[in-house]
This record gives C-alpha cells, structure tokens and sequence, in this order.
C-alpha cells in the first residue's frame, strides 16, 4: 500500500513538473500573451525610438492612451517605452540585439525600414504575413518585406528636399520657380545657385547635414546624390559591394557632395539653427521640419512667402530619400501574437497616421488618409518625390554596416581623406559582412 501511494505521489509530483515546463516553454497560459497585471489585464509593451516630450512622442503616447481606453473591456492594455536615439543610432541597434538576447525584447518595435531585411534574418522581428489582412496591406503606400513576408507596417512615409529662404535668393537674384519634381535642377545649376547665395549668407550657402554622423541621419540624406550621379552601393540582392560602393559612379556622386565643401558653399560647422535664423540660405532635411519652421522659428520664416521647399538635384538620374520609421511585432518570448496585432494595427489605422503625420510633418503612409496639399507646397513636393523619385537605401542584411560605413565616408570627406580611398575602405568592410550570409 505503501509503495503504491509513493508511486502515486511521484506521478502527480512528474505531472507538475511537466505542466510547469510546458508553461515556461510556451503553453496556453497567459504569459503566452504576455504580462498581466493585477486587473487582469494583458500588458503589450511597445518601444518608440523618441523622446516622449518630442511631437512625435507625445503624438505616439496620445494614440496608446486613445487604445487602452477602447480597449479597456477587452483587458488588453498598451505600456509605451521611450528610447530617444539621442546618442546614435547604433545605441538603438544594440540595445535591441541585447533585448533579444536576454529575453526582453518589447512586444512591438519602432524601427527603420532599412533595417527590416537584418532584424528579419536575426530574429527580432515577427513575420505579420498572415496577421495583417491582404485589403489593409493594400491601403500602404510601401510595406516592409523581406524574403516575400511582412515583417513591419509603416508609421509614416519620408521625403526630402532642400527648405530655402527665399528672401536671400531674391536678393542674390536667383530664381528657382522653374524647378519642380518633374523638371529638377542639375547639379551644376545648384552649384551655380549656391556660388551666387553666398555672398548673402553669413555662415555658408547650403547646409548639407555633413556634420550627422552619429545616427541615420546623413546617410538618409545624402544617400540619394550617388544614385543620381549613376552609382550605387550594392547588387540588387544585397550581398556585394565591391565593384559597387567603390566605382567610379558611386564616387561622382560624393565628389559633388565634397566639391560643396571643397567650394566653401557648406561647412563641417554649421549650427542646428543657422538656417532658421537667416544664416543659411538652404537646408536639406525631411518633412519634420515643416512643423519647426511653422511653429518655432517664426521670427525669420513669417509665412510661407518666406520659405519654400525645392527637389532633390540630378545628374544622370532622379533621386530622392525614401523610407522612413515603421511599427513590427517581434518574435519575442510571447507566442500568441493577439494583442500585439490589436495595438499594431490600432497605431496603423488612418486616424493614428494622420494625428501622428500633422504633429511631424511627415506623409501619411495609408493611401486612404485625405490629403489637399496645395500645388508646388512643400508637402506636395514631398509627395510627389515619394512617388516618382524615391529610391530606397540598399535593401541587406548587412545595412547597420553600411550605415556606418557611408558616415565613415562622410567623416573622412570632412578631414580631406582621400575619397577613393574611403570608398575602398568602406566596400571592402562592408563586403566582409555581407560575406557572412552568404551560403
């Protein structure tokens, strides 16, 4: 009797011992939807790359409360993470291979969609292929794939040009009312525009970002200038640069960006506000300076009649900058993706593009958001090089290496390296990681 009571004792004891690490390993409990809090609810957490106080943070943290309000029935509840890039986009980068590393990865993610193909392949991002329905996947102006499976939606779509301050142009008797998206400048009718501001511009001509190293920013910038000169900086699969990021094509269009400097019409030591304050008479940036300019420096920027916005330059091609920041599920340590899905497409709705794209500037990236823009306005130009000259940033695994590679370019154009050199240096780097995904 005694052995039979032993036994029965040591089955139920192996009984609780599997059951518990079925449900460590994923079982159908609650922790498979993630961390329940004391009222029960489901607790889906979401990391933005912002400072909350920003425009867009608070625009982002506006839309998770307007969630948890009309989600509150259903017991699923938002709880937003704010990790400003303030120190450098490979900070964020790190900081999500870690997560993944140690089991703390969000359950959703703000990222940038170059980096869609290497979060893919690591396994920080979750395929969504079959979460989000085909009919709303239509509604995207662009969607993030890699390998012909969704792994993000987009938060907004970006462009970029060149905002300029029309009074020192009239001064300098320039006039630039003909050049459209449809019909740009050439790069030597810039130059010849810049030689002819800078008399009128006590800092410099043209503020080509040179000095945004630390982060995305250059290369999202200026990445455009070697595709219009004809370069490019991979094969269309992604996994050669040699032949490429070093060619005679891809230098021309970073010899015009160091002519600019070499020229004296932009500088290494241009202020954040230089531009804003009269300064400068041009200023390449995306549409998130459309709300600064409005709202912040209007002492110098009035009205629209004095700032206006002008297309990226060509040479043998049109180009213009592309891509922008996305929402993506990860494959973290929550299987059921169910209330991960509710808060995704929530943030991805029409209303939340909207309120989040008038607080930034930027274009809604649902084709169904209405929007009236004016004829030649800075945000129809912005529109209308997102959908005639846009290119992306070379779709690889390896883009964080490219990233940094193109900066170290930038940074060495700024101290007078040789430029052939830097383009040896930084196609033989970025090779050899491409190299490790090769098969």
């Amino acid at each position: 009797m005694k052995k039979k009571l032993r036994n029965l004792l040591a089955a139920a004891l192996s009984a609780v011992i599997v059951c518990g690490a079925l449900a460590a390993c994923g079982g159908n409990d609650e922790s498979d939807k993630g961390e329940v809090d004391e009222g029960g609810n489901t607790i889906v957490k979401i990391m933005f790359h912002v400072d909350s106080k920003s425009a867009e943070g608070v625009a982002y943290k506006k839309r998770v409360d307007a969630f948890n309000k009309a989600y509150a029935e259903q017991k699923i509840k938002a709880a937003p993470i704010f990790k400003a890039r303030s120190t450098g986009a490979s900070n964020y980068e790190t900081e999500l291979t870690n997560n993944k590393t140690e089991g703390t990865l969000a359950d959703i993610i703000t990222f940038d969609a170059p980096n869609c193909a290497a979060y893919a392949n690591s396994g920080i991002l979750y395929d969504i292929s079959n979460i989000v329905p085909q009919e709303t996947q239509s509604d995207f102006i662009s969607l993030n794939k890699y390998n012909n499976k969704l792994y993000g939606l987009p938060i907004q779509e970006s462009s970029a040009g060149f905002y300029y301050n029309k009074k020192i142009f009239r001064d300098a008797g320039v006039d630039v009312s003909a050049y459209t998206v449809e019909n740009p400048w050439t790069f030597e009718q810039f130059e010849a525009a810049c030689e002819k501001i800078k008399n009128y511009c006590t800092v410099a001509a043209v503020d080509m970002r040179i000095d945004a190293t630390k982060d995305e920013t250059a290369p999202y910038l200026l990445y455009p200038f070697i595709y219009a000169g004809g370069g490019n900086f991979a094969d269309e699969i992604g996994l050669n640069a040699k032949g490429y990021f070093d060619s005679a094509a891809t230098k021309k269009g970073f010899d015009f960006i160091k002519g600019l400097l070499d020229k004296g019409y932009t500088s290494k030591a241009i202020g954040a506000t230089d531009f804003f304050t009269g300064k400068v008479g041009m200023y390449l940036s995306s549409g998130w300076t459309i709300p600064d300019i409005e709202h912040k420096y209007t002492e110098v920027f009035k009205s629209r009649d004095d700032w206006g916005l002008l297309p990226y330059p060509q040479d043998v091609a049109k180009a213009s900058a592309t891509g922008s920041w996305c929402f993506g599920i990860t494959d973290n340590h929550h299987p059921d993706k169910s209330a991960s899905k509710e808060l995704l497409m929530w943030m991805t709705t029409t209303e939340s593009a909207k309120e989040i794209t008038d607080a930034t500037g930027m274009i809604p990236a649902r084709k169904s958001v209405e929007t009236d823009y004016a004829k030649g306005s800075p945000e129809d130009v912005l529109l209308s090089q997102l959908k005639t000259t846009g290119r992306a940033r070379p779709a690889t695994i390896a883009y964080p290496t490219f990233s940094t590679q193109f900066n170290m370019v930038i940074g060495g154009i700024k101290t007078g390296s040789d430029l052939q050199s830097l383009l040896n240096t930084a196609a033989t780097e970025l090779q050899t990681e491409m190299n490790k995904f090769k098969k």
